[in-house]
Formats: C-alpha cells, sequence, structure tokens
C-alpha cells in the first residue's frame, strides 16, 4: 500500500509536507454513535462518502478506506487509546506523523467553529494525548471541531452525550464545513486551511 501514497517528500501546494492518512477519533459502538466525543468519527464518515470511498478494511485496530493517495482510518481502539492504532498505521505506510491528520472533538472551543493547527498539545484531550504518548510528539496536524457550551458540570457526562435537539441546525452546518475543511487540507495546504476557517463562527452567524 506504501506504493499507493506519494513520496513523503513531496510537498503540498503552499509548502510542508502533504497529508496522505486522515484520521477521525472516536468511540466504536452503537452506544457511542451519536456521543459528541464521535465526531471526528462523523466528519471522515462523510469525507469517505463524498470520496466516494469505503471502510471495507480492517488492520492496525481500525477501520479503513483507502484511496489514490490517500488512506482515511477510524482507530477502534476508543479514543483513549487511539495512539496505539494510529502508532500501528503510520508505520504500516512508512509515513512521519507530519504527514497525517487528526479529526477530533474539542470541549474548549464552542459548538458551531473548528480550529486547524500544524501542531500543538493534547489541550486536554485524551485522544492526542494518547497520540503523543505513542509516537513521542506532537509536531502532527489536526482539525477539533467545537462541541463546548456554558455551564458544563461533568465533562466525561457531556462528552459522551448526544447532542440536544436545538444543537442539530449548528451541528449539522459545522460537520459539512470540516468535510470541507479537509478536502481543502488535501487539495491546498494547512495555511490556506486555517485562514479560510479558523474564525469561522457559525453559531453567531445563525444567533
Amino acid at each position: 500500500m506504501r506504493n499507493r501514497l506519494a513520496s513523503s517528500s513531496e510537498e503540498c501546494p503552499k509548502g510542508g509536507l502533504s497529508i496522505k492518512i486522515v484520521l477521525g477519533l472516536g468511540n466504536p459502538g452503537r452506544f457511542y454513535q451519536k456521543t459528541r466525543h464521535n465526531v471526528g468519527f462523523v466528519v471522515i464518515s462523510r469525507l469517505a462518502r463524498k470520496m466516494g470511498l469505503k471502510f471495507d478494511k480492517k488492520y492496525c485496530s481500525s477501520r479503513v478506506a483507502e484511496g489514490e493517495g490517500i488512506v482515511l482510518a477510524k482507530p477502534y481502539t476508543y479514543v483513549n487509546l487511539s495512539g496505539k492504532a494510529v502508532k500501528a498505521l503510520l508505520q504500516r505506510f512508512s509515513l512521519s506523523p507530519e504527514e497525517m491528520l487528526v479529526i477530533c472533538d474539542d470541549v474548549a472551543l464552542p459548538l458551531g467553529r473548528i480550529r486547524i493547527r500544524r501542531k500543538g498539545s493534547d489541550g486536554g484531550h485524551n485522544g492526542l494525548r494518547s497520540i503523543i504518548k505513542e509516537i513521542g510528539t506532537d509536531n502532527f496536524p489536526r482539525l477539533r471541531v467545537g462541541i463546548g457550551r456554558e455551564g458544563i458540570r461533568d465533562l466525561v457526562e457531556y462528552v459522551l452525550g448526544e447532542f440536544e435537539k436545538e444543537e442539530m441546525e449548528v451541528l449539522e452546518k459545522i460537520l459539512d464545513v470540516a468535510v470541507e475543511a479537509v478536502e481543502c487540507i488535501l487539495k491546498e495546504g494547512i495555511e490556506e486551511a486555517m485562514n479560510k476557517y479558523n474564525s469561522l463562527n457559525l453559531l453567531a452567524e445563525t444567533g
């Protein structure tokens, strides 16, 4: 499969290494399917449908969709152990951390916003923390989808809960925006995507 992915020395249109693998974080099983913590799964599922790809392969503790020059993956290790699957996938395809994009939820970011970064800390996200621990670096791109709001009392209960009915309109829009942002990253590069999407606030627009 490595031969189907572009050389790691290939640069994206705006500089930097191009993305060869996109990972959406979430928890497996119907119980978690509609929870806030699973927006990474939702975004990458929508991306796969838009690209005409199917998650019809299983390896490295992940569901995998393979395209020409790109791999999409959903680690099925549960969010807190995502790093084990990510490390195995990078090794399988001989990729560097800079060549992967991780999509996850962000409770510190309000619903209606996304944030794209080239690298950075885990920001309190256990999945990112696991990845950083397993691969030994925080130097990899990530796209965070905001799920936060004011007045959260129990963080675990909140992220493992489902979205409220009144949140669905904004949620649907921001999920579509997140897919567009990933496509922009793949085609135009991280910098262009950050400039286009990091300042977007759908909640303010609909409010």
